[in-house]
């Protein structure tokens, strides 16, 4: 083997990382590629075509610089690491966003990167536009706001306010994230592209946007200045105020910018004006100052001019591509709106189905209520009707009782009629048979007493007679009178001549006057017990019809339902036992 061949080649390629905004690369580069050869094939990677507003930035020492585009890589001052990293990123920025800005990635790039110049307060913004911008950012990261997906949270991992506005107010992040979504839901329909439009339209009228910084003196003395430079020209600051400059030199009104080691020169366009002198101590500074005002420069007059043709037909391509965007856009609007409407007429038709199916249930039980209520109906049809036969058949029974008990009720009507007369007939005889009582045991009382009077004259005659008659006997017997006449008209007591009273009474009166007061006294006692008999049997009577009128009123009173028999007033008038 050769010596040659035991030497270690050198490597013709080495690796190159790039980062954008929103991704990072790696590639392969060749060692004899200049800046514009990697430069090309970042953009080509990406499909950028606006490429003079980007550049790729890397980090030297203490400072920035840009890669040169007609230089090689290796010879500049970049990184030895591998890979070598770059940061693609805007350069230049554009006067008027919504006119210069052509392509949506160029659009997304830099919205990307003044997103985070904001949030890392590189750009000044105020709390109100910080909320706007943030509004903006969440309309092009999540679309439209849904309440029923965008719930409360929902931007808790979303870095949207610079840390300064946060630390301005004493509001938690649910205030802020309130705050960001009543904006937020008032961006409606607006596109990723337009939100990040809206975005930079806002952003490009705040004072710093766009501007680049350099640390300069304005004599050798060392009066501390800043240089800001942009789109609409050179601005002179004071240290302490990168908002509002001292002095201004639009591009229209410089005629020349000379450099000299340390020493910058600006002649205004108006040769009476004061020719500006400034410096800067660090040379690379110098160079990056020439490069940004150079580029500039560049820039502010090819917008004065006629847009070239890869311009035009990228502005004509990206209006073609807008234009096809937007009708796409309507086409997805419309299908949205269609499947929207789809969704709500298929939400209707599931809704009214369900409904349907309900109301077709409810039917179907209301249908099994309605046979079984028109079964129960039938059922309870033919007990009311077996009902109704029983009813009429008892109707005409209580029809033919009534008429019965009418007759019934007339014919007690007209015996208690009669057993009231034979009543007062009874009663009357009763009292006339008392009276007669009373008279006869009056008149018996009387010929007792008489009879008693009687029998004691009888004695005391006969007394008398004895005592009369014992001692003078003979006399009696000279001296006797003739028989009395005897006759029912001769007298009981006689007197005789000699002034003498006799009285006679015989045994058989006495015994035929017995007799008649007995006779009389057993016919009235035969009588009265007759007359109770009849009483007993006409009390015994009325009670029986009493008894059977209670029983004809229950049978009535369990007959109501029925047409309750007719009973006359006066049939239940008279019930007092007499």
């Amino acid at each position: 083997m050769s010596i040659l061949g035991l030497k270690k080649k050198q490597p013709k390629t080495f690796k190159v990382k790039v980062s954008t905004m929103d991704a990072e690369m790696e590639f392969s580069c060749e060692v004899k590629w200049k800046g514009k050869d990697l430069f090309d094939l970042v953009c080509r990677t990406i499909g950028l075509r606006e490429t003079w507003f980007f550049g790729l930035r890397y980090t030297v020492k203490d400072t920035y610089a840009w890669l040169k585009p007609d230089k090689q890589v290796l010879d500049q001052e970049v990184p030895k690491d591998s890979p070598i990293t770059f940061n693609f990123l805007a350069k230049f920025f554009p006067e008027k966003v919504e006119d210069e800005l052509v392509q949506e990635i160029t659009q997304h790039l830099f919205f990307l990167q003044v997103k985070k110049q904001i949030l890392d307060e590189e750009i000044f913004c105020s709390p109100e536009a910080s909320v706007l911008l943030a509004s903006y950012a969440v309309q092009a990261k999540y679309g439209d706001y849904d309440p029923n997906f965008h719930k409360p949270g929902f931007l808790a991992q979303d870095e949207l306010l610079p840390k300064r506005v946060l630390m301005q107010y004493q509001m938690t992040s649910d205030m802020w994230e309130e705050k960001i979504t009543a904006w937020y839901a008032e961006h409606r329909s607006i596109t990723r592209d337009e939100a990040e439009m809206e975005y930079l339209k806002i952003a490009q009228d705040l004072e710093m946007y766009g501007v680049s910084y350099f640390s300069i003196t304005q004599n050798k003395r060392d009066t501390e200045l800043l240089l800001g430079v942009d789109a609409q020209g050179l601005h002179i600051y004071s240290p302490n105020n990168k908002l509002s400059p001292n002095k201004s030199f639009p591009w229209s009104g410089i005629r020349n910018i000379s450099y000299s080691e340390k020493e910058f020169t600006i002649k205004p366009l108006d040769k009476k004006k004061e020719v500006f002198k400034f410096y800067s101590s660090q040379l690379r500074v110098n160079k990056l100052i020439l490069q940004l005002c150079i580029g500039n420069h560049d820039l502010f007059m090819r917008r004065r001019k006629v847009d070239s043709i890869e311009v035009q037909q990228m502005k004509a391509q990206a209006k073609e591509e807008k234009a096809r965007k937007k009708v796409e856009r309507q086409i997805l609007a419309r299908e949205k709106q269609m499947r929207e409407e789809a969704e709500r007429a298929k939400e209707e038709m599931e809704r009214r189905l369900f409904l349907l199916q309900d109301e077709a249930r409810m039917a179907n039980e209301a249908l099994l209520r309605s046979e079984e209520t028109a079964d129960l109906l039938a059922e309870k049809a033919q007990i009311a009707e077996e009902e109704a036969k029983l009813l009429a058949h008892k109707a005409a029974e209580a029809e033919h009782d009534r008429q019965r008990l009418e007759v019934t009720a007339l014919k007690t009507k007209e015996e208690k009629r009669l057993m009231e007369q034979k009543m007062r007939e009874a009663e009357s005889l009763a009292v006339k048979l008392v009276e007669q009582s009373e008279r006869r045991l009056k008149e018996a009382d009387h010929l007792k007493q008489d009879l008693n009077e009687a029998k004691d004259a009888e004695r005391r005659a006969k007394q008398k007679l004895l005592e009369i008659t014992k001692p003078t006997y003979p006399l009696i017997a000279a001296y006797s009178s003739p028989p009395p006449p005897t006759g029912p008209e001769s007298p009981d007591m006689t007197v005789d001549m000699g002034g003498s009273i006799r009285m006679d009474f015989k045994d058989s009166d006495m015994k035929r006057l017995s007799m008649e007061i007995e006779r009389e006294r057993l016919e009235y006692m035969e009588k009265s017990k007759h007359l109770q008999d009849q009483l007993k049997e006409l009390k015994s009577e009325i009670e029986s019809l009493k008894l059977e009128e209670q029983q004809q009123a229950g049978l009535y009173s369990l007959r109501s339902y029925a047409e309750p028999p007719y009973i006359p007033h006066s049939n239940v008038r008279n019930t007092q036992t007499y």
